[in-house]
C-alpha cells in the first residue's frame, strides 16, 4: 500500500472514530455474553496491554491534566474492557482448561510454572495496585474536586474583576470561564471514575479465588484430574489469566495517579521533573557522597554503590556546569531567570509603571459592600457594571473605558467613591441589607428607617429593612435594592463627566471607526480643515450638555460645512447641534406629543446677554453685571421649581445667540437646566411657555 493510501485510510478511521468507539463498547458487552476462541484472546489481551501503555504515555506528555479530559470515559471503557476479557478467559479456561498462548506464557515463563509464586505475585500487584495507587489517586481526586469546586466562586469574581479592569478582553474572559468549567467537570468526574479502579482491582481478587476453586471442581469431578495436577494446571492458567489482566490495570491506575497529581506546567512530566529534581547540584553532591560512605561497610555491594557514587557526581558536575552558563537559568544576579536567556534586567521605570497608571475610572467601596462582588451572596454588581457601560457607550456613542472595582478601608463600610483619574468626582453610602424607598408616597405616613437624600436626583428617601418594603410599595413609594442604588449613581456620574472621558486618543479611534462607513467627510475634514483637537473639543463640548454624538458622520458633515471660515470649536459645535435636530429636544417630549413646555426670556433682557457675551478665538463666555445676573438667577430659579413641581424638565428656549454663553454661565448652579436655541427645535413643534423671565430693572 502508498503512503498516500495509507494516510487516507487512516484519515477515514479519524473521521469516523465516533462510530469505531460506539462499535468497541458494543463489542465488549458481546465478549462478555459470546465465547471466543483463544486466538481471539490472545489478541484482545495484547490490546488491552496495548491501550493501558497509550494512556499512560499520553498523561506523561500532556501539561495540564484538563488537556486529558476524556480519561474519565476512557477509564470507564478500558475497565469494562478487562472485566469482560475476565469473562471470556474464565469461560475458556473452566470451558477447555485452555486460555491462549499469552496466558500460559505468563503461567510458564513470568512465575517459572509454581502456580504458589504465581499467587503470591498476583496478590502483591493487587495490593500496589489497590491499597497504594488506586486509594491514594482516589483520595487526590476527592480532594481535588472538593477545593476546585470550592474555589469557582472566588475564580469567577477574579476573571469578573479583570474583564472590568480592562486586564482581559471578553473574548479571553469567556475561554478562561470555559475552562474553570472544565476543571471542575474533570474533577468531579476523575472523583467518581477512581472508583472504577477500585472496584477492578476487587473485582480481579474475586475473579481469581472463584477461577480457582472451579478449576479444581472440574479437573476432579468432570474431568478426573488427581488434586495435584488439578491444582497445578488450573492455578497457573489462573494466575496468568491474573497477571496479564492486572498489569494493563496497574498501567491505568498509574496514570490516573499522575493525572491527579500533577498541577500545569509548561513542560512535560519528564522535563518537568528532571528540572525540580536534577536542579540543584548541591543535592546530587551530597547523594554521591553518602553512597561514598557505604562502600566502605562490610557486606555490601561495593561495586554498585561505587558506580552509582561516580554517576550522580558526574550528573552533579554537569548540572553546576550547566547552571554557570551566562543566560542559563540562575546566573542572573538579582535571582530572576529567563530560559531564553535574553533576560531584561528591569528597569526603575519598569517598576514604577503600575505606580504611575491612572485609570480612566475607579469605584472605590467600603469592606460591607465587597459582598456586592460575590455571586454566591447574591452580588451581581461586577454584571451590572459591565452592562452599564455597554448602556451607556451605546446611548453616548463614545467607549467607557473599563471600569477598575476596588475595596478601600480608608472608606466607611457602607461608603462608595466614583474616581475619574485618580480624582474623586462622586461619594455615596448605602446599606447593603436594606432597601431604599424613594419619593412623596400617597401618605404622610412615615417609614420606619433612615431618612436620607437619594444621591442622583435629590429625592427625600429612607433606608428600609424587607420587612418595610410591601408597605412603601403600598404607599407609592419607588423601593430599589442598594446595587441599583449604586449603580444608576455610577451612571448618571458617567453621564454628567462623558466630556472629560472622551480622550484625543478616543477621538482619534471614533474618527478610524467612521472611515469605514464616511471616508470622504473624514478625509475632507481632518486635517485639511481642523485638527484633532479642534474635533475633540467640538465633541467635547456636545457631550458636556448631555448630547450624544452617536450620529457622528451628520455632526462631522455639518462641521465641514463651516469648517473653512471657521475655527472656534465652540462656534463649530453649535452649527453641529443643528445637524442633530429632534434628537436634541426629543426625550424632553412627552409620548406621542408634540408640545413643549418651556422657560422663555424677555427680549430686551436676551438683548443685554448678547452685550456681555465675550468670544475668543478659542472660547465663548458670557460676563454680566451682578446685578443682571442675580436678577436671571432668581427668575430662572423660580420658573425651574414650578416645572418640577409640575413634574417637567427644566428647559429654557433663547435665542441662537446667547444659547451657548447662557449654558456656560449657569451649568455649575444649574445642572439638570436644558438650554435649546428657537431654531434647533424640530418643525412643527409648539412651546408652550412656563413663564417668561423680565428684564432687569
Amino acid at each position: 500500500m502508498s503512503a498516500a493510501a495509507s494516510n487516507s485510510v487512516w484519515n477515514t478511521i479519524l473521521r469516523r472514530s465516533d462510530l469505531l468507539f460506539a462499535g468497541a463498547v458494543v463489542a465488549t458487552i458481546l465478549v462478555l455474553i459470546l465465547p471466543l476462541p483463544t486466538f481471539l484472546i490472545d489478541v484482545a489481551l495484547v490490546f488491552s496491554i496495548a491501550v493501558s501503555l497509550m494512556v499512560l504515555m499520553t498523561v506523561i506528555y500532556v501539561k495540564e491534566s484538563v488537556q486529558f479530559a476524556g480519561f474519565p470515559t476512557i477509564l470507564l471503557f478500558v475497565t469494562l474492557y478487562r472485566l469482560a476479557l475476565n469473562v471470556a478467559t474464565t469461560r475458556s479456561i473452566l470451558d477447555r482448561a485452555d486460555a491462549g498462548h499469552l496466558i500460559t506464557a505468563f503461567g510458564n515463563f513470568v512465575i517459572g510454572g509454581n502456580f504458589v509464586v504465581g499467587i503470591v505475585v498476583f496478590c502483591i500487584i493487587v495490593t500496589i495496585n489497590f491499597i497504594v495507587i488506586t486509594k491514594g489517586a482516589g483520595r487526590v481526586s476527592e480532594v481535588a474536586a472538593r477545593f476546585t469546586l470550592d474555589a469557582m466562586p472566588g475564580k469567577q469574581m477574579s476573571i469578573d474583576a479583570d474583564l472590568n479592569a480592562g486586564n482581559i478582553t471578553d473574548a479571553e474572559a469567556r475561554k478562561r470561564r470555559s475552562a474553570l468549567q472544565d476543571e471542575a467537570s474533570f474533577y468531579g468526574s476523575m472523583d467518581g471514575a477512581s472508583k472504577f479502579v477500585r472496584g477492578d482491582a476487587v473485582a480481579g481478587i474475586i475473579i481469581t479465588v472463584i477461577n480457582i476453586l472451579g478449576g479444581f471442581a472440574i479437573g476432579i469431578l468432570q474431568k478426573g484430574m488427581a488434586l495435584k495436577d488439578a491444582a497445578q494446571h488450573y492455578s497457573l492458567l489462573t494466575v496468568g489469566d491474573g497477571l496479564v489482566t492486572q498489569i494493563p490495570a496497574l498501567l491505568i491506575s498509574v496514570a490516573a495517579g499522575i493525572l491527579v497529581t500533577r498541577g500545569p506546567t509548561k513542560e512535560n512530566l519528564g522535563e518537568d521533573i528532571a528540572n525540580q529534581l536534577l536542579s540543584q547540584y548541591r543535592s546530587l553532591y551530597a547523594v554521591a557522597a553518602v553512597l561514598g560512605i557505604f562502600i566502605f561497610i562490610p557486606g555490601f555491594p561495593w561495586w554498585a554503590f561505587l558506580i552509582l557514587s561516580i554517576g550522580i557526581f558526574m550528573l552533579g558536575r554537569s548540572v553546576k556546569k550547566r547552571s554557570e552558563e551566562p543566560g542559563s537559568e540562575g546566573s542572573s544576579t538579582d535571582g530572576s531567570s529567563n530560559k531564553s536567556g535574553s533576560a531584561k534586567p528591569a528597569t526603575t521605570i519598569d517598576k514604577m509603571e503600575s505606580w504611575l497608571k491612572v485609570e480612566p475610572l475607579q469605584l472605590e467601596i467600603g469592606y460591607n459592600l465587597v459582598s456586592f462582588l460575590d455571586k454566591a451572596k447574591g452580588g451581581d454588581l461586577l454584571e451590572r457594571v459591565t452592562s452599564l457601560r455597554k448602556t451607556v457607550a451605546a446611548e453616548l456613542g463614545i467607549f467607557i473605558a473599563p471600569i477598575r472595582i476596588r475595596d478601600n478601608p480608608m472608606l466607611g463600610g457602607n461608603q462608595y467613591c466614583i474616581q475619574l483619574r485618580g480624582s474623586e468626582i462622586a461619594r455615596g453610602e448605602v446599606v447593603p441589607t436594606q432597601y431604599l424607598a424613594m419619593g412623596v408616597g400617597t401618605t404622610a405616613r412615615p417609614l420606619r428607617g433612615r431618612t436620607v437624600t437619594e444621591p442622583v436626583f435629590g429625592l427625600p428617601a429612607t433606608w428600609i429593612l424587607d420587612a418595610e418594603r410591601r408597605t412603601a410599595e403600598q404607599l407609592g413609594l419607588a423601593v430599589v435594592d442598594p446595587i441599583s442604588v449604586l449603580v444608576t449613581h455610577l451612571a448618571e456620574t458617567i453621564r454628567q463627566h462623558s466630556h472629560q472621558l472622551l480622550t484625543r486618543q478616543d477621538t482619534s479611534a471614533l474618527l478610524d471607526q467612521l472611515k469605514e462607513v464616511n471616508a470622504a467627510v473624514v478625509a475632507e475634514l481632518v486635517p485639511t480643515m481642523v485638527s484633532i483637537g479642534v474635533v475633540h473639543r467640538i465633541l467635547q463640548n456636545l457631550l458636556r450638555e448631555g448630547v450624544s454624538i452617536r450620529n457622528l458622520g451628520a455632526l462631522l458633515e455639518r462641521v465641514a460645512d463651516y469648517a473653512a471660515a471657521i475655527k472656534n470649536p465652540d462656534e463649530l459645535s453649535e452649527h453641529a447641534r443643528k445637524a442633530l435636530g429632534g434628537d436634541l429636544v426629543r426625550h424632553l417630549l412627552p409620548a406621542g406629543q408634540n408640545s413643549l413646555s418651556a422657560i422663555t426670556l424677555d427680549p430686551d433682557l436676551e438683548h443685554r446677554i448678547a452685550q456681555s457675551l465675550r468670544q475668543s478665538p478659542h472660547d465663548v463666555s458670557l460676563a454680566l453685571e451682578p446685578t443682571v445676573a442675580r436678577h436671571l438667577y432668581d427668575g430662572l430659579a423660580n420658573k425651574m421649581k414650578e416645572m418640577a413641581s409640575a413634574g417637567l424638565q427644566p428647559l429654557v428656549i433663547c435665542s441662537p445667540t446667547i444659547r451657548l454663553g447662557l449654558r456656560r454661565f449657569f451649568e455649575g448652579t444649574f445642572r439638570n437646566l436644558t438650554v435649546v436655541a428657537y431654531n434647533e427645535l424640530p418643525e412643527r413643534t409648539q412651546v408652550q411657555s412656563i413663564g417668561m423671565v423680565p428684564n432687569a430693572a
